[in-house]
Formats: structure tokens, sequence, C-alpha cells
């Protein structure tokens, strides 16, 4: 069984304009320079790309300059740092997934997403799958009898303290395992890293793979979701194969410093929400391998607070 998600429908889209105030509000502020959205990665990812899609489409619909900024490194804290210290009026967000709550599990900041005012959610990427050069190993099975023959062994690469790294110690408790997690930076790094054989496992969205596996370099072993859904249709869960491993989706939103007026967050829930609502944008999204997916700005909220807990959750169990 497969696991569909849709873009907000129409329905959903004219009940957000009838929230008290909002379409009101958003027509008092829009902005008055270029908008610089902080993506905490490298150019060409799933982050980087999807932000790119907002950032055309926005440019369109309301005739303003929107650029990306890309400010890879330290678990996402550079970029997250940059929107912390910039004016809370509206021309500055950062654009990612979970990093500001896996950095703040990590140790590596002393803030969470409660540090900032919570936009918008714009897509949504399933939990990476986790993958093995096809010449390496033929499945699930196949590596973690390797793994088990060869505890604290077997490389693994990931970005430490970030959601990689997690990632990959709730997978080694999962499969009763002892890797080598070894840090070896961005996400092009990693495919580098495990095209080259350098490394034995990776987990990545799979925008950053697709075409290894259609060539037969990379294979998929599993993913830590907990059913399929028609993006990654073809890779079996881990649940399905007998591990206990399920992991938190990818959800792409916009953080704020933490003063930004309501008014401002009004804006661009709105802007979000009339540009699902345009097949061309889904279509975009869809293009890069990603899901279309809209929360609201509380929403985006409680979402966060949500994956804050399950991130604290997996670090207080590896303790055991």
């Amino acid at each position: 069984m497969t696991k569909k998600l849709l873009s907000v429908t129409l329905a959903a889209a004219f009940a957000l304009s009838l929230m008290v105030g909002t379409t009101a509000i958003a027509d008092e502020w829009e902005p008055s320079s270029t908008v610089s959205i902080i993506v905490p990665a490298g150019a060409g990812g799933d982050t980087d790309l999807t932000a790119r899609v907002f950032a055309q489409y926005a440019k369109e619909m309301t005739g303003k300059d929107f650029i990306v900024v890309n400010a890879n490194g330290a678990a996402g804290s550079i970029a997250a740092n940059q929107v912390l210290s910039a004016a809370a009026d509206g021309h500055t967000f950062l654009y990612g997934h979970n990093l500001v709550n896996v950095a703040n599990v990590a140790g590596v900041t002393d803030y969470n997403y409660t540090a900032f005012k919570l936009g918008p959610t714009f897509a949504k990427n399933p939990a990476n799958p986790l993958f093995v050069n096809a010449d390496m190993y033929e499945d699930l099975d196949a590596f973690i009898e390797a793994a088990k023959a060869q505890p604290g062994v077997i490389m693994a690469c990931t970005e430490v303290g970030a959601y990689t790294y997690y990632e990959l110690l709730a997978f080694e408790k999962a499969a009763g395992i002892d890797l080598d997690l070894v840090d070896v930076g961005s996400a092009s790094d990693k495919v580098i890293a495990l095209l080259s054989q350098q490394v034995d496992l990776m987990p990545a969205a799979y925008l950053n793979c697709k075409d290894y596996i259609t060539t037969g370099q990379f294979k998929a072993i599993g993913i830590p979701t907990e059913e399929r859904y028609e993006l990654t249709a073809d890779i079996p869960t881990f649940v399905e194969q007998g591990i206990d491993f399920v992991y938190p989706d990818c959800d792409y939103s916009f953080y704020f410093p933490k003063e930004t007026p309501d008014e401002v967050i009004a804006w661009y829930d709105n802007l979000v929400a009339e540009m699902m609502e345009n097949p061309e944008v889904l279509e975009k999204i869809a293009d890069i391998t990603v899901i279309p997916y809209y929360l609201n700005a509380a929403d985006s909220e409680a979402n966060d607070a949500a994956y804050f807990e399950t991130f604290s959750t997996i670090a207080e169990s590896l303790k055991d």
C-alpha cells in the first residue's frame, strides 16, 4: 500500500482566508526590498531546489525579488544563526527541515524551533532511504550480516549532529549493529563517498540518488517510513523487512526571526496557500522528486513541536 500526499485543496485555501483578519492583515504588508531565503545546504539538493521553486513563483506572483542564499555547515546552525541575527521585518527567513531541532538535541546549539517564529510549510520529502553501493551489498539482510560480522568496521557517512546522524544511530539500535559513522560533509560529498566505495552506507534524499538507482550503481535497502509513499513506492520499508525503524520525514518550513510581526507571517501563509493552487508549481515540486505539502504557520509550529519531541525521544532512547 502506498501513501499519497496531496497539496492544499481549494476548500482548504478558502478556509484559510476565513481565519480572523488574515486576508485583511496580509494586505497591509508586503516586502519592500529583496527577500533572502537562507538555505542550510549546498546548491543542487532537495532543500535548495524546492527553495528555488518558491523563489521563482513568489517573484512571478508578487513582483518582488526573492534570492536563495546557501549557508551550509555546522548541522544547519550557520544558516540558523544568520536568521536569528537578522531584522524581524519579513525580508530574511530560514528554509529547511528539522535542522534546528536536531542540532539542539545533538548539543550543537542551545535553541530549537521555539527561537523562531514559524511560517508555512511548502513541501515534504519522505524520511531518507538508506543506500548502498550495488556492487557491495545485495540487500538489507546482506548488509546487516556483514555489519554483525565486523562490529564497528562497516562505514556509514553522515554529518555529525545533523538529521542523518540520528537516523543512523536509530538504525544501528533497531538493527542490532555497530557502524563506524564518518562525517564526510554535504549531500554531494556523501554521494561521492558511496560511489567511490569509501563508505558502505549512505542516508540520503531520494532525489540525490534516483539516477544512480536507474543506472544500477546504488541500491536502496530500506526506507524508515511507516508505510510506502507513492514517491518511493519501489523501496521497501524497514518495518516490512522486520526492522522496527521509523524516522521523521523532512518537512520544508519557513523560520522567521522571533519578533516578526503577525501580518508578515499572514502574508507568507496566503502566498504559499495560493501558490499551492497553481498546477505548474505542483508539477515543478514533483519534478524535483519532492511532495507538495502545505501547512499554515500554526500547523507548522505544531508539527515542529511534534518533531522535536520525536527527536528528543530518539536521543534519549539511544542512551539506554
